[in-house]
């Protein structure tokens, strides 16, 4: 017995010391168990599943992070060049719009606006440009789709497209373009820019009431989108199409870099509008047919989606034409190197900052965000209140990546409610007043830990027509002092309000005290924080603000009948152009009777003329003329309180290269390059197991069991 129970102790820490050995060769807390340690992979994270990744339903941030590398739109923006500048893509060269009156004769290029009925960009597509593998577009000997007749039974074996024994390409010709853009028009996809692009491609709304009548009138049938005609997309030769575009639109050009207008092949839809295919999520919104550098090789909502280099990838190069500031940043240093730099991308779910974060920091994640939980770990300010990483992050070799986003926050007041509303002076001088209290330069600083930019107007910094510094000012809230801009003082905004007809925050007529509703779908004690911030701004004028908080159905309801009186908005650029955001303040775009973008409800005839003359111009100093004005008015008027342009934070390690914020830009990946043997390196220096308390572990259970073992042994020697 003795014997039997020596030989266990000794066979089990013999066991435990092996298995520590054994673990040390690999970290035990790598999330990619069998994974090849130098490979050439990047690894990032999603927190929330793409809903559509179809390129005429897509419009998401997390899902055009996925499209962005598959699909391939015509044109895309230069990765270095600021301000941003459109380049081909698959397109031979940028088109350039030829201009013709209402009885079809050519224009000169600065026709006026008024003259111009139809705008044409005509697009020659680069030959040889294939697809990636795809079963959709195997064909057998004969040259027929050889997955185009398949019945349910077939398919229910099939749980993913890999299950296909056979996969094909072909090239990309430019009948795919227009048969995205009739796409565009299908009723059963309700593409969300249908609406916009209906009232600027020529024959785009008559081609969806014929696709609706058709869908109604045979609803089993799939829609063949070759019987119906679009005059204003049309082929024509193979590599070659064009488009039609109502009067002068300069920014239709913009929408050409967007995956809206990448191409789909008919045979994709073909193959899977076949019985059986939804039910095994066999779909374009999940398994896209691109002829981007990466496509999709699996889709893992639930744990993790894999982007692998496309095998038919048409190639490009690495930008060899950049900034001297690009150049010292060594973003130059692959110049002319064939795309794409990496092999795959690993996106894994993490639903959580935390963990997220944590992963990063042990080198599991090559890129991340800053949350406010880990923003004071992670970033400090200088007495200048420049950012600068902390020493921490420094000793990992961390890079912090900064950009102020084509975004705008603002509150808006409703212009058609009787107390805060209207163009008058006094309502004027009223809403002037509370912009001036609601100090965003103190909101940036509480809550944003300094990541935001007080905002001077509409357009954010980056866009033509924004202009920096002390000459961009808003004289109603700011002032230079010292070459310097300065908020006004609180003194300023109470005399506007006396002005406005409520001195000390009552109203002269009544003496009853000025009370405001401000609208908001925020909850939670972080909401509540930022909603009391609000309160106090107004308690500075003797004005009460009563939040009134609902959920986001009943907030957008409320916003589309106009029935808010304050509440807080937001936009994202579309594309780099001011009008992208000067539309926000245009009268036939009220929220209230057109269900426009314009959610306050803003009408200034005024304004509404300089939109109209603006919106067609090109870039240059007159267009810069037009919009001085118009900022002007809106800044007078203050429609909104401009509340603050969104900065950007984001950190990367120092295996990874090429990374420069680019707002426009959804295609970065294959720009992007990794050093796998530096990062494993990292990786198993940060990761060291930390053996010591299991041998402690050990040390305390010897000293526990031998005096026992001892014990028993001298009992079993005085038996014996």
């Amino acid at each position: 017995m003795v014997r039997i129970g020596v030989i266990l102790l000794r066979t089990g820490l013999l066991g435990l010391g092996l298995s520590l050995m054994a673990g040390c060769s690999d970290s035990w807390n790598n999330p990619y168990p069998g994974s090849e340690a130098h490979a050439n992979v990047l690894y990032s994270a999603f927190s929330e599943r793409p809903k559509h990744l179809d390129p005429a339903r897509s419009y998401s941030s997390n899902e055009v992070e996925f499209t962005g590398q598959i699909y391939e739109p015509p044109l895309q923006y230069h990765f270095l060049k600021r301000p941003y500048t459109l380049i081909p893509l698959t397109a031979e060269a940028v088109p350039t719009p030829r201009y013709f009156d209402a009885a079809g004769q050519a224009l000169p290029d600065d026709a006026p606006a008024a003259s111009i009925a139809e705008s044409v960009y005509e697009i020659s597509i680069r030959p040889g440009i294939r697809y990636q593998p795809h079963p959709a577009l195997a064909r057998d000997a004969a040259g027929r789709p050889r997955y185009h007749a398949l019945d349910a039974a077939a398919v229910a074996g099939i749980r993913r497209i890999g299950d296909f024994e056979h996969s094909g390409t072909r090239e990309l010709v430019a009948a795919d373009y227009v048969y995205q853009i009739k796409r565009l028009a299908n009723p059963r996809l309700s593409s969300p820019i249908f609406g916009l692009m209906s009232e600027h491609i020529v024959g785009l709304k008559a081609l969806g009431a014929a696709l609706e009548k058709a869908a109604q009138d045979r609803p089993d049938i799939a829609l063949n989108l070759d019987d119906f005609p679009l005059a204003g997309a049309e082929v024509v030769d193979r590599h070659t199409y064009r488009i039609r575009i109502q009067g002068k639109y300069p920014q239709f050009i913009y929408w050409l870099a967007m995956p809206f207008f990448a191409p789909i092949p008919w045979e994709a839809e073909a193959f899977y509008a076949q019985p059986g295919m939804a039910d095994k999520n066999l779909s374009l919104d999940w398994q896209p047919v691109g002829t981007g550098p990466f496509y999709l090789a699996e889709n893992d909502p639930n744990r993790r989606m894999v982007l692998k280099k496309n095998p038919h990838f048409h190639g490009e190069i690495y930008p060899t034409d950049g900034s001297e500031d690009d150049r010292q940043a060594g973003l130059l240093a692959d110049a002319g190197k064939p795309l794409p730099l990496v092999d795959e991308a690993v996106y894994s779910l993490e639903k959580e900052t935390i963990p997220y974060w944590s992963k990063f920091l042990q080198g599991y994640y090559d890129s991340s965000g800053i949350s406010s939980d880990s923003f004071d770990q992670a970033v400090q300010f200088t007495s200048g209140g420049d950012p600068q990483l902390t020493d921490s992050m420094r000793e990992q070799d961390i890079h912090l990546i900064t950009a102020v986003a084509a975004s705008i926050w603002y509150v808006g007041f409703n212009m058609l409610d009787p107390v805060v509303g209207g163009l008058g002076e006094d309502r004027r001088k009223l809403r002037q007043a509370l912009s001036l209290a609601f100090d965003y330069d103190e909101f940036i600083s509480i809550f944003l830990n300094g990541r935001g930019i007080p905002a001077q107007g509409p357009i954010p910094p980056g866009l033509f027509g924004h202009v920096e510094g002390v000459a961009g000012l808003n004289p109603y809230v700011y002032e230079a002092r010292d070459g310097q801009v300065q908020r006004r003082s609180i003194d300023a905004a109470r005399r506007l309000l006396a002005e406005a007809g409520y001195p000390n925050g009552r109203d002269a007529r009544t003496g009853a005290p000025l009370v405001l509703y401000f609208d908001t779908m925020a909850s939670g004690p972080d909401a509540k924080s930022r909603l009391d911030w609000m309160k106090k701004q107004l308690d500075k004028l003797n004005v009460q603000l009563v939040v009134r908080g609902t959920d986001y159905n009943r907030f957008q309801d409320k916003i589309r009948k106009g029935n808010a009186q304050l509440f807080e908005w937001g936009w994202n650029a579309d594309y780099p152009d001011p009008e992208n955001f000067l539309f926000l303040l245009y009268g036939p775009h009220k929220k209230v009777g057109s269900g426009g973008e314009n959610a306050a409800n803003y009408d200034s005839a005024e304004f509404n003329l300089l939109f109209e003359r603006m919106k067609d111009m090109d870039n240059g100093p007159e267009r810069q003329q037009v919009i001085d004005a118009m900022l002007e008015i809106v800044r007078r008027d203050a429609p909104w309180i401009f509340a603050y342009y969104p900065k950007s934070f984001g950190l990367r390690h120092g295996w990874v290269m090429n990374v420069k914020p680019n707002l426009m830009a959804n295609n970065t990946l294959k720009y992007r390059r990794v050093d796998p043997d530096l990062r494993e390196a990292r990786r198993a220096e940060w990761n060291r197991p930390a053996l010591w308390p299991i041998v402690l572990l050990v040390v305390a259970i010897i000293a526990v069991i031998a005096p026992a073992v001892i014990a028993w042994r001298r009992h079993e020697r005085k038996t014996a």
